[in-house]
């Protein structure tokens, strides 16, 4: 059973299993330049803000970015901006910076244009990428390890099959001393019973249900036909949310919950000590990766019946149980499980095996295509205001 894995040692003490460097775009004008960098220096990674370049009400957004920026898989980071918006580049920059990792910036109006910016950018990204070959690679305890745990794509098989085998992993790495964050609190709808009794502290036990039930609020507005589930997960063989969530559980294991993780306009919450946590990491797909990214997490593992998707700052192992949809997508096959030729224990050490070579620095199967947008999400503002000044 692995007990270390090979890590990139930042600064501030963090350990990373990727040694990227970060193109972060302040606003969506830019996003064609952090592109044409991207061609000449393939070894960097691009996340845009394609929401607004406005920064009041939009400060949950400001931290999802600076948490990306602040992932321990980032070596440095490169903040592109036209200059004519209201978040300003050292709002990034300088907790990135005060994280001890090289932080550049680069206003286009500033540097005289779109040219003349790319070929800057060109140099400053190869700096960057020259200061990130000097970190060294060292052995690193497991107790340093934040596994993000995500489904997607789900169908009667995940259920079964998938989250049960993720599940149990989950339940090792715990008890190994690592730490591991599940999200998407919408699909935890019907499970606060079996989740409170979890829950280390009363405390816990009613953060819990008070952040399922404001999740609920969101997504559910009385007098709208308002979709909460893909019409692929029923296509896949669910029938309702409380269905699914009862499947989904299965993902999180059964170990003690440490804490339920915010994600706020005030800051992001991180694990205080190793052990299961859950977060307010989204259930969108592509948003949830980078939400798992400004939480810290340096791999994920990802259950699904055939779908998912893929991160550039955090590799995305997929896990599926569905015979009929394994593809070369797909990192671990546990579909034995549905025709009782494997059994959860035996899937779960595929699992952990898959994730021992991908935190040593082996990829996914798929880690170097077929991107998924890095999507920023944040919660509306002025939903928030009228869901708190309601009595919960």
């Amino acid at each position: 059973m692995m007990q270390t894995f090979r890590g990139y040692r930042r600064p501030n003490g963090q350990v990373g299993i990727r040694n990227h460097i970060l193109i972060l775009v302040i606003d969506e004008c830019a996003e064609g330049i952090a592109q044409a960098i991207r061609q000449t220096v393939s070894e960097c990674v691009i996340v845009t803000n394609h929401y607004t370049c406005m920064y009041g009400g939009n400060e949950e957004l400001v931290n999802v970015m600076i948490g990306a920026a602040l992932n321990p898989n980032v070596a440095g980071v490169l903040v592109l901006n036209m200059g004519c918006g209201s978040i300003d580049p050292s709002i990034l920059t300088t907790p990135v910076e005060q994280a001890g990792k090289p932080a550049r910036s680069l206003p286009v109006i500033k540097s005289n244009g779109t040219r003349q910016t790319i070929r800057q950018g060109i140099a400053l990204a190869r700096e960057l990428v020259a200061l990130a070959k000097e970190v060294p690679v060292e052995p690193v305890s497991i107790s340093e390890l934040l596994v993000g745990v995500k489904c997607g794509g789900s169908d009667t098989s995940s259920g079964i099959a998938s989250n049960p085998a993720v599940g149990k992993a989950v339940d090792t790495l715990v008890d190994m001393g690592a730490s591991c964050v599940a999200g998407e609190l919408i699909e935890l709808i019907g499970c606060e019973d079996i989740l409170r009794r979890r829950a280390v502290s009363d405390t816990v036990a009613d953060k819990i249900e008070r952040l399922i039930f404001e999740e609920e609020r969101r997504w559910h507005v009385p007098g709208t036909d308002v979709e909460t589930m893909s019409i692929g997960n029923s296509v896949g063989g669910l029938t309702t949310l409380e269905e699914k969530a009862l499947g989904a559980l299965h993902k999180t294991g059964t170990r003690p919950i440490q804490d339920v993780l915010q994600i706020t306009p005030t800051g992001i919450e991180k694990p205080g000590a190793p052990g299961m946590y859950l977060s307010e990491t989204t259930h969108l797909c592509g948003a949830a990766g980078m939400h798992f990214a400004a939480l810290g997490a340096q791999v994920i593992l990802w259950t699904t019946g055939g779908a998912g998707f893929n991160n550039p700052i955090v590799p995305v192992i997929r896990v599926s149980g569905n015979a009929s949809l394994i593809t070369e997508d797909i990192d671990v096959d546990v579909s034995g499980i549905m025709s009782a030729t494997q059994s959860v224990e035996q899937a779960a050490t595929e699992v952990l095996s898959c994730l021992n070579q991908v935190i040593q620095g082996e990829q996914t199967a798929i880690e170097e295509v077929g991107f998924a947008f890095c999507s920023l999400y944040q919660k509306d503002q002025r939903l928030e205001t009228l869901i708190h000044s309601q009595p919960v």
